[in-house]
């Protein structure tokens, strides 16, 4: 500050307001001591700046997994309300480990950020009571926190489901597989409860050799599908549990038709939409969820939460939208 004041021919108190943004400077000296902090390269501290505010205007963001599709427009859409709010944002994925979920949360606050964002691996999070007790604000996304009261976001799984199940239903379909995620986490598990309530809804019994959970790996979901295919009571439409499981789901069917009679032999409903799910022929039906308004949705409550909202945690549930686009509307195929 000594070198800009001598430099732009201020004091260190004007230096000061320029560089706060204070009233009572003129323009003029705004411009020289702008002109001054430029030509010598220095930059505000901001770390001191925020510190001496209490905060640090930034804030963590702990997903799944970076690299699903699902979770990219979720991301962005913090990092955008983020920069808004002049926060910076740290992003990691948890891979699905309740361990490193926590490594990566309590890293984050160690940084002494000013709120999290969460998608949670584990299904216990009182190791983050003390860090909530000491101000840090958090809301969870996609799935609710483990034995803490939260702020969470939430998609209506268990109905997007039902609708996509009953829609195959409408089609005529009365043998309908479903391949989900580990039944452990909480989507998984509403997206379960969605298609036996679909089922009984309709009358229908499921049987257990039609309903598969676990690892999303290619290699379960193609085992798993081809024996709901084989035997003596085939499935004749399947609804699948999130996108990887679709895409697993259409390599096999589309390569089981080239070796049956013609494309379009069995009906596919996926959760979730995925990228050139359109372009197919069929176009594959998805139920979908809307992950931009997810990350929106949680960040303005982080935001709600760090502006000094108070009151009981928040718990808000997201409607999911059915597309039509050929593969949920394929009849059943003759079965004798």
């Amino acid at each position: 500050m000594k070198d800009v004041a001598a430099r732009a021919g201020v004091g260190l108190k004007t230096v000061s307001r320029v560089v706060n943004e204070e009233p009572g400077v003129t323009d003029d000296t705004i411009a020289r001591v702008q002109s001054a902090i430029e030509a010598l390269g220095f930059r505000r501290n901001d770390s001191a700046r925020l510190l001496r505010k209490g905060r640090t205007a930034s804030i963590g963001l702990v997903l799944e997994d970076l690299a699903d599709p699902f979770y990219s427009p979720l991301s962005r859409a913090v990092e955008d309300l983020a920069r808004a709010h002049g926060t910076l944002l740290f992003t990691g994925s948890s891979a699905e480990n309740a361990d490193r979920e926590q490594e990566l949360v309590l890293a984050f606050c160690a940084r002494r950020v000013d709120g999290l964002v969460v998608v949670p691996a584990s299904d216990d999070h009182r190791y983050l009571e003390p860090e909530i007790a000491a101000g840090v604000a958090t809301v969870f996304v996609d799935r609710p926190a483990g034995r803490i009261d939260a702020d969470v976001v939430l998609s209506d799984n268990a109905g997007g489901t039902r609708d996509g199940v009953a829609h195959l239903i409408a089609h005529g379909h009365r043998r309908i597989g479903f391949i989900g995620d580990q039944p452990h986490i909480h989507t998984a598990a509403e997206r379960l409860r969605g298609y036996r309530e679909a089922m009984a809804s309709a009358g229908l019994a499921v049987r257990d050799a039609w309903v598969s959970s676990g690892p999303t790996s290619p290699e379960r979901v193609r085992a798993e599908l081809e024996r709901m295919l084989a035997g003596p009571e085939p499935i004749t439409a399947l609804f699948a549990g999130n996108n990887r499981i679709t895409v697993t789901a259409v390599r096999v069917l589309y390569e089981g038709d080239r070796d049956r009679d013609g494309p379009g032999q069995v009906a596919l409903v996926g959760f979730d939409d995925f990228e050139l799910a359109d372009l197919l022929r069929p176009g594959v039906t998805v139920v979908a969820q809307d992950p931009a308004l997810l990350g929106l949705t949680a960040a303005r409550l982080l935001f709600q939460r760090l502006d000094g909202a108070s009151g009981e945690p928040a718990r808000v549930e997201l409607p999911c939208r059915l597309i039509a686009r050929g593969s949920g509307e394929i009849p059943p195929r003759a079965i004798a």
